[in-house]
């Protein structure tokens, strides 16, 4: 294996960072990513920026982070226990855009790279990261959109790329609490070192550029359609399985408080609004009773 190259993955990864906030900014066209700068005590730190209030996304944000320490963390060893002893990096960009229409899905997108490594041994390294998309009102042609740049991504890397990272998409945002997926799905892969350094880092890049192409026309085609107060507090209502999937499955979520990463910045994924309903049941052959039927795997592409 070629040796990683750490300082290259992170100029793409602000780059990165840069390019996704200038595309959201256009289709917003009101509001402005504010950046807070920070420093982690252990070791790294990272630039988060937040929109809010805009003309379309009600909070958003686009956090780049690099993290490094003498020992990685329990969420990170926990499945992969070779890993103890290691000094690490973690060098990543992860978002989450929290539209104020109802019909615009919410949507979260993150890519990453660790290196773990310990005197006198090869280190260990690895990407990950994915797409995936929460709608509230889905649309099927939205939905087969966002799937098709998930596989035509995929494909310069083999047939078999888009159905493994689709399902594992699937498996990985489930809410087994609730036996529902948290959206649609999209992409996920972990571990990622299979390739060679460069056939990996260029699929890791392949996944960050794909989210704008994926998530932009879908905000442009839904943005401006009416909805009133009752599809407002419905999406509040599924707005709260969100925050569920965030704090009790999530392994981002979990790596980052376990590293002492900045905690504002880890929970930035939370929607700036949410609520919980006991026992809510729609009414039966309303729009909302049919998101139901998205919540579980299925072959989107092929419908």
């Amino acid at each position: 294996m070629s040796h990683p190259r750490l300082e290259e993955v992170k100029a793409f990864l602000l780059a990165l960072q840069d390019d996704i906030c200038a595309q959201l900014e256009s289709a917003d066209g009101q509001a402005r990513f504010i950046e807070d700068s920070w420093e982690r005590p252990g070791g790294g730190g990272g630039r988060t920026r937040v929109l809010s209030g805009g003309a379309v996304i009600e909070q958003g944000g686009v956090n780049f982070s690099h993290v490094f320490g003498d020992n990685m963390p329990a969420s990170a060893t926990a499945h992969r226990p070779e890993l103890e002893g290691r000094s690490f990096h973690a060098v990543g960009v992860s978002l989450v855009i929290h539209p104020h229409n109802p019909h615009v899905p919410t949507s979260h997108a993150n890519v990453r790279f660790f290196i773990a490594e310990k005197e006198g041994e090869e280190p260990i390294w690895w990407f990950g990261g994915g797409f995936d998309l929460t709608p509230f009102y889905p649309v099927l042609e939205d939905v087969k959109h966002w799937h098709q740049v998930a596989k035509d991504l995929c494909a310069p890397f083999g047939e078999a790329v888009y159905p493994r990272y689709k399902a594992w998409c699937d498996d990985y945002f489930s809410l087994k609490h609730r036996g529902e997926t948290r959206g649609v799905g999209g992409l996920f892969f972990d571990d990622l070192n299979q390739w060679d350094f460069e056939r990996c880092f260029a699929f890791m890049q392949a996944v960050g550029k794909g989210y704008c192409q994926a998530y932009l026309p879908i905000i442009e085609k839904r943005k401006d359609t009416p909805y009133g107060e009752a599809e407002r507090q419905f999406q509040l209502y599924r707005r709260g399985r969100y925050v569920e999937f965030n704090l009790v499955w999530d392994r981002g979520t979990l790596f980052g408080l376990q590293t002492g990463g900045r905690t504002e910045s880890i929970l930035m994924s939370m929607p700036p609004l949410a609520r919980w309903e006991y026992c809510y049941q729609p009414a039966p052959g309303s729009p909302e009773a049919a998101l139901q039927d998205y919540l579980r795997p299925r072959d989107w592409l092929s419908e």
